[in-house]
């Protein structure tokens, strides 16, 4: 590439997981796996919360707009991904490239945003049960989801806005699988200080708020439940809300160790782990995690598959 600012960019290299030659073919497959049980897993779960009538209340509804979230995360990276695995030529065009990070902040930030509102959720049905139904309408429920987006969209326009407005004339090899702000800060010769403040700001507003926001929710709740006398009012409480605990810990965990970390400790390789488990692997499990522990959604399945084997 040209020594220049921007406009001379017409495209970047992804250098991939690893580069290896002996790996791509292996790692493919693992990936392909993983992006089919991806589809079908947050598919299925989307499908299955739109037919059954009985699924829509208002944490299947966060639910269902969680599922999206994490296809979309599928869609937008494994495609690309796979295909760089076999193919010699893993150029992706400056316009992809911003529209793929575009896309991933929207999202990454949604994820974050839907985890800190259910648990919410999950602290108002076990904390204040009598008025669950008053305090999370189905208005309220669509003023949340809308609201949700409309901060991804702002934080990814601000963000993707100022990483492409950088001048990348040292180099146009991206150290990562996907474009993302880390290593396209560190293709740039233009000063980045800005970015970083930028990106350390969004971050505290948008993951560090939803992560404390997720615990004071699950202060309270664990607080009510040990107050419960009987041992099966008490499992019954905790089966609810662990799974969505487990997902959080997954989840903001990983985010927070790659954003947050200082920068003298900050190591590419390190990075690509971590994003491959939060984009990708995740997402895989999020379905696994709703569904094997609850009973209204294995009810609602089974159901459907005995309504399809009786049309077969």
């Amino acid at each position: 590439m040209e020594e220049g600012n921007h406009s001379e960019a017409t495209e970047f290299i992804l250098s991939g997981l690893t580069d290896r030659p002996e790996l791509q073919v292996p790692l493919f497959g693992v990936f392909l796996l993983i992006y089919g049980i991806t589809l079908v897993g947050n598919g299925g779960m989307i499908l299955l919360i739109t037919i059954d009538p009985r699924l829509h209340t208002p944490m299947y509804i966060f639910l269902r707009n969680l599922s999206f979230c994490d296809l979309c995360f599928s869609l937008i990276i494994s495609p690309k991904m796979l295909l760089n695995f076999l193919a010699e030529s893993k150029n992706i065009s400056y316009t992809a490239c911003a529209v793929q990070l575009y896309l991933c902040i929207i999202f990454a930030d949604v994820e974050c945003l839907l985890l800190a509102v259910m648990a919410y959720d999950r602290y108002v049905a076990i904390c204040n049960p009598l008025l669950y139904t008053v305090t999370m309408s189905r208005q309220l429920c669509n003023q949340l989801v809308a609201g949700v987006y409309a901060v991804g969209v702002v934080d990814s326009m601000i963000n993707t806005c100022c990483t492409f407005r950088l001048s990348f004339c040292s180099s146009n090899i991206i150290n990562h699988f996907f474009c993302d702000i880390p290593p396209l800060l560190a293709l740039s010769c233009s000063d980045t200080h800005i970015n970083e403040i930028l990106i350390f700001a969004f971050t505290c507003c948008i993951q560090v708020i939803s992560f404390l926001t997720v615990l004071l929710s699950f202060v309270y709740i664990i607080s009510t439940i040990l107050k419960i006398h009987s041992a099966e009012g008490r499992h019954k409480a905790f089966s609810t809300c662990s799974f969505h605990l487990t997902s959080v810990a997954l989840y903001f965990g990983t985010l927070l160790f790659i954003y947050l970390r200082p920068s003298s400790s900050y190591s590419m390789d390190t990075d690509k782990v971590a994003s491959v488990f939060y984009m990708l692997v995740i997402p895989m499990l999020n379905p696994l995690i709703y569904s094997l522990r609850n009973t209204e959604v294995k009810d609602s399945l089974r159901k459907a598959m005995n309504k399809l084997l009786i049309k077969s």
